[in-house]
């Protein structure tokens, strides 16, 4: 929510007091009983919490009120606290959000009656805010809105990647369907056009853009180049180009043009800093277009394109253009930001320890939106890929060598679909990932890491157990013992034991002898044990013994694959307090009290 700056409005003693009582919840706040200066706290707050009966409410603010764009925000709420409404700018002033958050803190009743927040779907007016696109309607808004809210038939174009295009894929209507390029609409079919796009389409149907800012401009010219004309030019070449300048994301040039007005002026009129580079940076680039005058002058052989190209980490979308402006010349080229084009991409998702609600919100999307999936099926529950898509391709890749993998990733990766690689826990502990990053790198394709929880925070939890005690053991150690994979010496368990630490091992429960031993060199024989196998799993397991009898208990019950070692003091441990709840202990939140002599 974006900071509000409340004005809390009451006319009676009982209001008074729960005003001050919202004050003491630590929501930010000014309280006035009867201000008889409304018109002037009106023009200084942007949002207003009255307390009382809704039709003095609705007295108060009559005569102020604009349009939902300028309006603040007001909600209401009765003297007993018992429901909180939202009145006016639900949306775009954030009245429906901040009623939310009130009436959590307070416990009231939230009372929303916008339609789109009543029906579920979503506040069009305010996505561009929540996702920081720029909004463009080529029609009426309200008409748009009306038509939406009332589930007309409704075509979603995605001509970007990023969190909010990746939360619309997830959360269509049932009166909405998505689309990923123009050439698949039929507007035949459909009252209005939502895209998320940087690009500019001729359509015939009503439509609302929202502007992601993906687009990165590199730009060279001459020295003196007349700032207005400079700018219109620009601003005409990129929509010529079916470009938004709305969706600019950066722009920038070579250094020793870091004080032309003309660039400067530009990136102020766009709200965007300038951004300069040298020579060696530049010259690293391979462009298409390169120039002897040009690298003699600032040491790259282009400027234009080697900007757009640093910038967003991507090849060029449109390649230097020249163009004059009366007697002086300057030239442009366009990228898109690498991690937000709608292209072949592969995000490597956490799945967790097991149980499929313990994915990420952000996992749980990826695998909504993806066209393959493909899963280590021998340590990955099937019931994660449930979330796929009608369509998806679910593969497992527990037969599967490297280069299988690989192969078949790109296969998708090759025609612009979207991959989920679908490790268990978090990817980056004993993921097996670096491997597949290595050949992706090699074959330049795109791919990201959305994290995971780990099986050994799985197992705290299963244990109930905070795995550090204060002044005791502060630390963690996560690793595995030496099997067919050599450790590293100075990694050995017996020498890792030294410090008693809580210790996760992984990987291990086959030398479930080896292990034991090593750990009894500094490990007392009576250290608390946790053998833990599918933690989180519908068959989960879990035996706490002693690690004199850790092999013992991992051969009687036939244990070797999905299974996690836990040892040390803290398994079950409830000694020892944090300094961090002392009542004599200060922070930046609380002040401790005072001992007296």
């Amino acid at each position: 929510m974006n900071q509000k700056k409340l004005y809390i409005i009451m006319h009676s003693d009982e209001g008074e007091k729960l005003g001050n009582r919202i004050l003491s919840l630590g929501i930010e706040g000014v309280l006035f009983r009867s201000p008889n200066n409304f018109e002037e706290l009106w023009k200084e707050s942007n949002a207003f919490l009255f307390i009382g009966a809704m039709g003095i409410c609705v007295r108060t603010i009559a005569p102020y009120l604009k349009d939902k764009f300028t309006d603040p925000a007001v909600i209401n709420m009765d003297t007993k606290a018992r429901f909180i409404q939202s009145v006016l700018s639900g949306h775009v002033g954030g009245a429906n959000e901040l009623t939310i958050d009130l009436s959590n803190k307070i416990g009231a009743q939230p009372v929303i009656t916008t339609v789109s927040d009543c029906n579920k779907l979503w506040s069009l007016d305010t996505l561009a805010n929540r996702f920081n696109w720029k909004m463009e309607c080529h029609h009426s808004l309200t008409g748009i809105t009306a038509a939406f809210v009332n589930r007309r038939p409704t075509a979603l174009l995605l001509e970007a990647r990023d969190e909010g295009a990746l939360f619309l894929e997830t959360s269509l209507p049932d009166h909405v369907k998505v689309f990923y390029t123009t050439i698949e609409i039929d507007e035949s079919k459909f009252d209005i056009i939502i895209a998320v796009s940087p690009f500019i389409h001729e359509f015939r149907k009503p439509v609302l853009y929202y502007r992601p800012a993906m687009l990165c401009l590199g730009l060279g010219c001459q020295k003196g180049i007349d700032s207005r004309l400079f700018s219109t030019q620009v601003s005409r070449l990129l929509n010529n180009n079916k470009l938004s300048v709305l969706a600019l994301r950066h722009v920038g040039t070579v250094d020793i043009k870091s004080d032309e007005h003309a660039l400067i002026q530009f990136a102020d009129v766009i709200n965007l800093p300038l951004q300069t580079f040298g020579g060696g940076i530049l010259s690293q680039y391979d462009i298409p277009n390169p120039s002897n005058k040009v690298e003699s002058v600032t040491g790259s052989k282009g400027v234009a394109e080697a900007v757009a190209m640093h910038l967003s980490k991507n090849e060029l979308y449109l390649e230097k253009t020249k163009e004059q402006v009366e007697d002086k010349f300057f030239t442009m080229a366009i990228a898109i930001e690498k991690s937000m084009e709608r292209k072949g991409m592969v995000e490597i998702v956490g799945a967790g320890p097991g149980d499929p609600e313990l994915v990420s919100v952000r996992g749980k999307r990826f695998l909504q939106t993806a066209d393959l999936i493909l899963y280590a099926g021998s340590l990955v529950p099937k019931e994660l890929t449930h979330y796929a898509k009608s369509g998806c391709v679910v593969k497992s890749s527990a037969g599967m060598d490297l280069e299988t993998q690989i192969e078949t990733m790109k296969s998708f990766y090759d025609r612009g679909l979207f991959i989920v690689r679908l490790h268990t826990g978090d990817p980056c502990i004993y993921g097996a990932i670096q491997e597949q990053m290595a050949r992706m790198d090699e074959l330049n394709m795109q791919y990201h890491i959305t994290p995971g929880i780990s099986s050994f925070q799985a197992a705290a939890a299963a244990l109930q157990s905070q795995f550090t005690i204060p002044e005791e053991v502060q630390s963690i150690i996560l690793t595995r013992g030496e099997g067919l994979t050599p450790m590293p010496e100075k990694e050995q368990l017996h020498k890792l034991a030294q410090s008693q630490s809580t210790m996760c091992i992984y990987l291990s429960a086959s030398i479930a002898d080896k292990v034991q031993d090593e750990l009894l060199v500094h490990y007392p024989s009576d250290t608390p044990v946790a053998v833990c196998y599918k933690l989180s799993w519908k068959d989960e397991k879990i035996w706490k013994t002693t690690l004199s009898q850790l092999a013992q208990t991992i051969e009687e019950n036939n244990l070797s694959m999905t299974t996690m070692i836990v040892v040390g003091k803290a398994i079950g441990n409830r000694s020892g307090e944090s300094k961090l709840y002392h009542h004599q202990f200060t922070h930046a939140f609380r002040k401790g009290l005072e001992v007296k002599e």
